[in-house]
């Protein structure tokens, strides 16, 4: 048990806020501070990527004891739903029978964990703007103004979970030996509805996330409890089919109807929620350390905002929070030593994940709708099947797995390498389940 400390959490994110429940659950005085509105009081900006819960951010909110109130508010997705050019639908599943993802509302989820932290005693102070942080000492200076007057507040540590251009680690960078990288994708993102049927059901099946996979574009779609999907349209900023281009009602209605013929139906304010909703931006953002002394730590974006395109940055910030609090068990007061552990155990993990996350972006816009992928599919599925101790699927690993996605990127690594191989074997498409090739895929595992 660790002696009660006064801590606070910069940002009232899904991270801050899971975070801010393990701190007070552990007896700690918490306090959460948030620049923005309590967002229980005010309508989502239409910003949104429906978020994709799965065995790692599942894992702790089974720790402490809320994953069956979030189950509530989720919709379990088994496979993915891929629709082709010619609105031909093919389907693959995520994992074995009874493994799933969870479709879940940002919005929706983001408000029931400020309700739970709030159930156990967290206090949440929105529109408090934190401007600097004494490192040394854990103050946080906060005011109305960067160049106004400030006041400040003293803690016994500060976390600092306020996202990919976080204040705190603004702050650590301007220590010396601070590394710090964050590179934007040319690709950005929009977000689209498809509404309920008037009878509150889906328009398209609820148990799939669904894709449109066009090469360098695509549009995605995932279900919410009210019948309706949140889609997301991701596409370049500039140059051929891209955000610059669809400037008038005109040239977006006939995009959609070459590419994407198939919304024409379950779309029907589409063009009012392009011309309405924001353009957003997609970065990779790296740094080191995530701590100073045993007074300041990041967590989550703060410390490694990631693309989204694996579902995993909810589920790698959450992971971060079962790690420290399986630190904060083993070490008790000794916070250097935790933080000092985290931040080395977590690094090469999120590093990891920002790699994985960039490279499905090229699966899910393009290798989703090619065959030979779809082939290197059903044979690892087929030969998992049949030796499920000895190749388990990378994207299993990451998703259904609590293996450390540093040594989950290696193995798929090799993985790949091996059906490289086996792809360009005469005739694999006819072939493929026969033992010449089951014992060529043992053989080059044991290599």
């Amino acid at each position: 048990m660790q002696t009660p400390k006064k801590i606070a959490v910069v940002g009232a994110g899904l991270v801050g806020s899971l975070l801010a429940i393990y701190l007070k659950k552990a007896g700690h005085i918490v306090h959460v501070y948030d620049r923005s509105p309590d967002i229980r009081k005010i309508k989502f900006s239409g910003r949104s990527i429906n978020l994709a819960m799965s065995n790692r951010g599942w894992k702790a909110l089974e720790k402490i004891g809320i994953a069956d109130e979030i189950k509530k508010i989720g919709l379990p997705m088994e496979k993915r739903a891929i629709h082709m050019m010619d609105q031909s639908l093919n389907y693959q599943k995520y994992g074995k029978e009874g493994e799933a993802i969870y479709s879940l509302s940002r919005g929706v989820l983001n408000r029931k964990m400020i309700d739970l932290a709030e159930e156990v005693g967290v206090e949440f102070f929105f529109e408090h703007k934190v401007w600097d942080v004494s490192l040394g000492e854990a103050i946080l200076h906060i005011g109305e103004e960067e160049r106004g007057e400030w006041k400040a507040y003293k803690y016994d540590k500060v976390f600092g979970s306020d996202g990919a251009f976080s204040r705190v680690r603004h702050r650590m960078q301007r220590q010396s030996m601070f590394n710090y990288s964050q590179e934007f994708l040319e690709v950005g993102y929009k977000e689209l509805n498809i509404p309920a049927n008037e009878n509150g059901s889906h328009k398209l099946d609820n148990s799939s996330l669904h894709i449109w996979p066009r090469g360098n574009f695509m549009l995605i779609a995932l279900p919410n409890l009210d019948g309706s999907f949140t889609c997301t349209l991701f596409m370049p900023f500039k140059g051929e089919n891209s955000f610059e281009e669809l400037d008038t009602k005109e040239k977006l209605v006939n995009f959609f109807a070459k590419y994407f013929p198939s919304t024409e139906n379950v779309i029907p304010n589409l063009v009012e929620d392009f011309f309405k909703n924001p353009k957003s931006y997609l970065v990779t953002m790296k740094c080191f350390p995530w701590t100073f002394n045993d007074k300041v730590a990041l967590i989550g974006d703060a410390c490694h905002a990631i693309v989204p395109f694996y579902g995993h940055g909810m589920n790698a910030g959450f992971e971060d929070i079962t790690v420290l609090s399986e630190l904060m068990e083993q070490y008790g007061d000794d916070w250097q030593t935790i933080f000092t552990e985290y931040e080395s155990s977590r690094k090469p993990n999120a590093d990891a994940i920002a790699e994985l996350s960039y490279r499905n972006f090229m699966e899910m816009s393009s290798k989703t709708a090619d065959d030979k992928f779809h082939l290197q599919k059903q044979i690892e599925k087929w030969f998992s099947e049949k030796y499920p101790d000895k190749w388990t699927p990378l994207y299993s690993r990451v998703t259904f797995s609590h293996q450390p996605y540093a040594e989950a990127l290696a193995e798929g690594d090799r993985q790949n390498e091996i059906m490289k191989e086996i792809l360009e074997i005469d005739n694999i498409e006819q072939i493929w389940e026969t033992e010449p090739v089951e014992q060529r895929i043992l053989q080059l595992l044991r290599e």
